[in-house]
């Protein structure tokens, strides 16, 4: 199939690009030289404009800012800019020991690190890799599971509803001393269409992501209890506002300190990125998650529309080759195998969803889940399946779903036992 041959994952990874913000020749080469086994520097004047500009252009591991001159508060507010905008972006800051000042004016600014541009170019790489592997290491401050799909329509939220249902109810029988954690699932509902997820699970809510952002401040349990959306089943539900155009009232590093602040109060969150168009958010939320699984089906559209959101995030420095894909709506005789698929996008085969979608349709329309009927169906067995791989030590001692051939078997031991 020639149609998916660009979906492969190119043999060596994009080169590693580092901006560095300086009017100074000499600092610009030295740097250069220093982070030549990393990638290569790219320099630009030493004000906002360029800076940002070249960020979203370049898409950079870090940026660099020269402190050579030690004018103080030179970047105070556009390391405050930064911040807000790119929060998952390392910034270092430059400049020689020898300058009185320029040390206090970088941390000053609240800059990540500061690197002597007179001292070991050792130093210098060993400074970069040391915040890359502290900036990406996952589960520190991120959901527990990131749901991406590359388009509306490939199933995302459906999957979510019922993930989060099941992790709900799972998480629920463990008794009160099992841990120390929260309890409880939440979702995150920042899929396109939006609010999909109330739908599925006839609720309504007048509590959005952006409220969440602007309360943040003064969001404890007593908040979360009265305004956020609750599922019969214990699950907390967030969505997208009604008014899209509310998103831009929030930044990713706004987003990012909520998802942060409900690990407070949940002990699994997962967020539903479905159809979401934000590649910086997405990869902001990907790097900080403990899991990310792809959902995708067998439809070239869909092959091919995931192949190229999974080449943007690898261009951002997203490590794919941690994700997992799940295979939505698969039937054998159509279309590839979900291992073939798997193997042209790049990413490891994680779960293999049945179409389910008569069955899915018919609970939509009586305001249930699949997970609400008998426990054979094979879309809630896999489920199930998916709920413990996210929490093994809440898996223990939770009865797994009957497989479908023991079905019959397990119903017959049940009606015996109601006529004795």
């Amino acid at each position: 199939m020639n149609a998916t041959d660009p979906s492969r994952p190119s043999a060596a990874p994009p080169e590693a690009r580092y901006v560095l913000a300086s009017d100074h020749e000499i600092h610009i080469a030295w740097l250069s030289r220093a982070l030549a086994p990393l990638g290569r520097v790219i320099a630009v004047p030493a004000h906002a404009a360029s800076l940002d500009e070249s960020i979203a252009r370049h898409q950079p591991r870090a940026v660099f800012l020269d402190f050579g001159d030690a004018r103080a508060g030179q970047w105070d507010e556009t390391v405050a800019a930064l911040r807000r905008e790119w929060p998952a972006l390392p910034l270092i800051g430059a400049g020689t020991t020898g300058q009185p000042g320029t040390v206090v004016a970088a941390l000053r600014a609240g800059v990540d690190e500061f690197v002597d541009l007179s001292g070991s170019e050792l130093d210098v790489t060993a400074t970069v890799q040391r915040l890359q592997a502290r900036r990406t290491e996952p589960g520190q401050a991120g959901p527990g599971l990131v749901l991406l799909g590359a388009r509306a329509g490939l199933g995302t939220t459906t999957l979510a509803v019922h993930l989060t249902v099941a992790l709900q109810e799972m998480l629920g029988r463990l008794p009160a001393e099992a841990g120390t954690r929260p309890r409880g699932a939440t979702l995150l509902d920042l899929g396109v269409p939006e609010r999909d997820s109330l739908l599925y699970l006839n609720l309504q809510s007048n509590f959005s992501f952006v409220d969440g952002v602007h309360n943040l401040r003064r969001l404890d349990r007593t908040l979360l209890q009265t305004a956020l959306t609750w599922h019969p089943s214990g699950a907390g539900v967030l969505p997208l506002p009604a008014n899209l155009s509310e998103i831009r009232q929030i930044s990713h590093s706004d987003s990012a300190a909520l998802m942060q602040r409900f690990n407070d109060f949940f002990a699994y969150q997962i967020v539903d990125l479905g159809g979401c168009n934000i590649p910086e958010f997405i990869s902001q939320t990907a790097r900080a998650a403990r899991k990310v699984w792809v959902v995708c089906d067998q439809g070239i559209g869909a092959i091919v529309s995931t192949a190229a959101m999974l080449k943007r995030l690898r261009g951002r420095g997203v490590d794919t080759t941690t994700f997992g894909l799940v295979v939505n709506r698969f039937e054998k005789t159509a279309g590839l195998d979900a291992r073939d698929i798997a193997e042209r996008l790049g990413v490891p085969l994680a779960f293999v969803l049945p179409a389910r979608g008569i069955a899915l349709a018919a609970a939509a329309s009586r305001g249930e889940l699949l997970l609400q009927r008998p426990r054979h169906d094979p879309y809630g067995h896999t489920v199930h399946e998916m709920a413990r791989a996210l929490w093994p030590d809440a898996a223990q001692g939770v009865p797994a779903a009957p497989p479908d051939g023991d079905w019959k078997s397990v119903m017959g031991q049940i009606l015996g036992r109601l006529k004795t």
